[in-house]
């Protein structure tokens, strides 16, 4: 299948290796092709510029935005959600519709340092902004609420035996995702939230995942849903 990700820093670079590894056509998505290979700066997580990832993994293409969306058959945004809007303008509306669009951001807002706070909450989420700037594109939110090694590989914890979320108006466009959720990356369990609004308690969940990842020291964890 030919992938597109928005995308390059630490959930770019999961979601594509991944996808690669597995034997699909990916091409990452940038705003500047020549700015982003000559970046050899590590990101401050400790996962390495995209440039210096890139060469262990030839089989993945970089292109602009544009690029990336007319290449790919599921489009998938990993970029920051405070970016996610004018990356997808970038990306060009032709290019994107009727397409299924996995959006993989949160709005987390950094200028006033850490921990950082909501750009958007309560009445609004990024995924509902996106679906509403292209009515046409099958916008599914979903696992935005795990870090990136256990987007790609959720056996690492517990078995597996953990939940996942989806969030989308087009019930077809969310069973595709489930399906490819389970298929490429091993889910077991996915709960579906409902309709676009429903990415408002998704987006929210973030600030106590990032409380949580400070009091166990680590972000490899995930909750379990107990009836």
């Amino acid at each position: 299948m030919k992938i597109a990700i928005f995308g390059t820093g630490m959930v770019g670079q999961a979601l594509s290796g991944k996808l690669a590894e597995l034997g699909h056509d990916v091409m990452v998505g940038t705003r500047d092709v020549d700015q982003t290979l000559a970046n050899t700066t590590p990101h401050p997580y400790g996962f390495p510029a995209f440039s210096v990832w890139v060469k262990e993994h030839p089989a993945i293409k970089l292109g602009t935005y544009a690029a990336a969306a007319q290449h790919g058959e599921v489009l998938i945004n990993a970029t920051n959600g405070n970016g996610s809007l004018h990356a997808l303008q970038l990306a060009g509306e032709a290019n994107l519709n009727g397409k299924v669009l996995i959006d993989v951001s949160n709005p987390l807002d950094f200028s006033q340092g850490n921990p950082p706070l909501l750009s958007v909450a309560n009445d609004d989420s990024i995924g509902e902004q996106i679906q509403r700037a292209y009515p046409q594109v099958k916008v599914v939110k979903t696992l935005n609420t795990v870090t990136a090694s256990l987007m790609v590989d959720p056996q690492q914890l517990a078995g597996g035996d953990h939940h996942l979320f989806v969030s989308g108006n087009d019930a077809a466009a969310k069973a595709q995702v489930v399906a490819f959720l389970k298929d490429e990356f091993s889910w077991k369990e996915i709960v579906d939230l409902g309709d676009i609004t429903t990415a408002r308690g998704a987006e929210m969940y973030l600030p106590l995942w990032l409380r949580l990842w400070g009091a166990l020291g680590t972000g490899v964890f995930n909750v379990k849903v107990v009836q």
